[in-house]
């Protein structure tokens, strides 16, 4: 058996998806120098980044929200069918919350403006990967406002003191890891912890879980 290539920085592998060439190529070329992310493929709309991300497998996807035929949102959407495990990152010039708040609702782990500092590009790919969630304060707010209408309220109750641990720590932005590490628990226990809380708050996903502790005051 050929040995392994050294490679002591484990590689984020990131898909691209935004119907502008000009727009994908800036993003390559920038991604492409960091030593621990890797540009896996290209798409140009929602229909070909569903494509690819079943194809190529990668951890990270960068979405426009506007294309054309399939969009951004959509493709969330059918993502989460097909229970792609990729964390999808909106990259968009578009700053309406009618834009940004059903790509977050749809399952985007948080999105940047595509005038982001290269730096921070970078770092919010890390974070995204890393099982944070990044939220900006106004589409924050604006889903607040959304979960005001939800009926699970009453639902904490039904959250052991655990879960409610582990609930404040998901609104902290803190991954599975960083949790387990605070909690004194294994990785396993906390995914359990974590799965509880969103079947018995009857909500699909991290972000969610987040803004819901934040609007119930369970967030530290």
């Amino acid at each position: 058996m050929a040995d392994a290539p050294l490679n002591p920085k484990a590689q984020i592998r990131v898909l691209l998806v935004d119907d502008h060439q000009v727009v994908r190529r800036g993003l390559r070329t920038f991604l492409e120098i960091q030593e621990d992310i890797e540009v896996v493929g290209e798409a140009s709309d929602g229909a070909e980044g569903v494509a690819a991300a079943q194809e190529l497998k990668p951890d990270v996807v960068l979405m426009d929200v506007k294309m054309p035929g399939m969009d951004g949102v959509e493709a969330l959407r059918k993502l989460r069918e097909l229970a792609n495990p990729a964390r999808v990152l909106i990259v968009t010039s578009f700053t309406e919350q009618r834009t940004v708040v059903p790509a977050l609702r749809a399952g985007a782990a948080g999105y940047v403006y595509k005038d982001v500092d290269p730096e921070a590009l970078a770092g919010a790919i890390r974070s995204v990967h890393a099982g944070h969630v990044l939220l900006q304060p106004e589409v924050a707010g604006a889903l607040l406002s959304q979960e005001e209408a939800n009926n699970s309220q009453g639902r904490g109750g039904s959250l052991t003191e655990r879960e409610r641990e582990v609930l404040g720590l998901i609104a902290d932005g803190r991954s599975n890891r960083e949790i387990a590490r605070a909690l004194v628990l294994s990785e396993k226990t906390v995914k359990t912890h974590v799965s509880n809380i969103l079947m018995k708050l009857d909500l699909a996903d991290r972000t969610q879980a987040a803004l819901w502790a934040v609007r119930h005051g369970v967030a530290g």
